[in-house]
């Protein structure tokens, strides 16, 4: 029998520590050079410690709090899970249990994603074959919970993932019932863009003694993303959208919609025009949203039209533009949205179009992100002047226009 040699750590994962074991998974995955989040998160979390992790998306988050587990990973064929991650959306769980499957140490080493929206039976079947580490939405988690198929006694390894956006959508009660279920002496990750009250809460109620690496940078947007915003008149955003697509040629773009049904209208206007083009909402099924989400990830689609339900929580490092089509109510969603670009220090290009009733909200905003976005003009899409104020139209008054595609715009109003 032979002892395989160790294997030669990748670059800068060299100093972290980590199994030879690891370093050529990482090595398979081409990944050579540790982010500040994983350089800052791995020691740490090497050594046992409850860690809270402050770093946007993008920053390599997902692999920093995998990679201490997977480092510590035996093979000891016992039933039930070794580690537990809670995550807010199925598209990020998807997300974690495929870089987890990336990274893992050994083909024993076993992942399965627990999320609505997929059949139970094809998860008790994954579970029943036994798992390593469980990914996982709250509600599903806690569904296989109370029908005692799946256990948590193993359970060394808890992770929240996105924390301040799984209480923003309400998980709170969900999260609280599954960490009571979980074995006092486990070691606990809480990660999260921000750490508002509810989220500190949390982490001291059911952390020991946590040690907070913050690296979200004090500004809310990510400076290498260019921002710009275009005014328009509505009828003209489709044509806008195409000629900045011509200048742009975007190797991959994301495209904002506020309502679904705005989104499909958008699509079937889209797709006459340009060719490798999807649309993704809450109404598709979750198999018709992973088959999106792979050829995204691929670079099989070039321009995904979408709502918010892509906003936060996916990580396709290769989205060059995002295009708001609809600028958001929410400033907040502003910046998940374009957060989608400029990530793992990649350059990113975000434009918002701004029709004659929305400068109130390109200036709250401005507010939020605290800077000026600058202003693009191109030629025959300059809709207004941001210091004249637009006289609101009567209610009663439905404008009517000609074509196919002013006379769905009206139906909006």
């Amino acid at each position: 029998m032979t002892t395989a040699m160790p294997v030669e750590a990748p670059n800068g994962f060299s100093a972290l520590s980590l199994s030879p074991t690891v370093l050529a998974a990482l090595n398979r995955a081409r990944y050579y050079e540790p982010t500040p989040i994983q350089a800052a998160f791995i020691p740490e979390a090497l050594q046992g410690r409850d860690v809270i992790g402050q770093a946007q998306t993008g920053t390599g988050k997902t692999a920093a709090f995998l990679l201490p587990f997977l480092d510590s990973w035996r093979d000891n064929n016992e039933p039930g899970p070794q580690a537990l991650i809670l995550a807010p959306t199925r598209e990020l769980v998807v997300q974690v249990a495929e870089e987890a499957a990336k990274l893992a140490p050994s083909k024993h080493c076993r992942t399965v994603a627990i999320y609505g929206g997929q059949r139970f039976g094809t998860q008790l079947a994954a579970l029943k074959m036994g798992c390593s580490l469980a990914v996982g939405t709250p509600g599903r988690l806690l569904d296989h919970l109370s029908r005692g198929t799946l256990h948590l006694d193993r359970l060394r390894y808890v992770v929240l993932d996105e924390a301040d956006r799984m209480l923003d959508i309400g998980f709170r009660p969900d999260i609280e019932k599954i960490l009571r279920r979980c074995p006092q002496r486990r070691q606990t990750m809480l990660l999260s863009a921000t750490l508002p009250p509810p989220v500190l809460r949390l982490a001291q109620r059911y952390m020991r003694e946590p040690l907070n690496i913050n690296l979200s940078p004090e500004r809310l947007t990510v400076d290498t993303i260019r921002q710009y915003f275009i005014t328009v008149d509505p009828e003209k955003k489709l044509d806008l959208l195409l000629r900045l697509m011509d200048r742009e040629k975007p190797k991959q773009c994301i495209i904002f919609c506020e309502r679904k049904r705005w989104a499909d209208e958008l699509y079937r206007d889209l797709r006459h025009e340009r060719h490798r083009v999807a649309a993704m909402h809450g109404d598709l099924q979750q198999s018709e949203r992973n088959k999106i989400m792979k050829r995204f990830r691929d670079g099989e689609i070039v321009y995904l039209v979408a709502t918010d339900v892509v906003a936060r929580g996916i990580d396709v490092t290769g989205i060059s533009h995002i295009i708001n089509y609809d600028l958001p109510e929410d400033p907040e969603s502003y910046v998940h949205r374009i957060g989608r670009t400029g990530r793992m220090g990649a350059d990113g290009v975000a434009f918002a179009f701004v029709t004659p009733e929305q400068g109130k909200q390109l200036t709250a905003i401005e507010s939020f992100i605290n800077m000026q976005v600058k202003e693009a003009r191109i030629e025959g899409f300059e809709a207004f002047t941001r210091k004249i104020v637009q006289p609101e139209a009567p209610k009663t008054i439905v404008p009517i226009f000609g074509s196919r595609r002013q006379r769905r715009y009206s139906r909006r109003l």
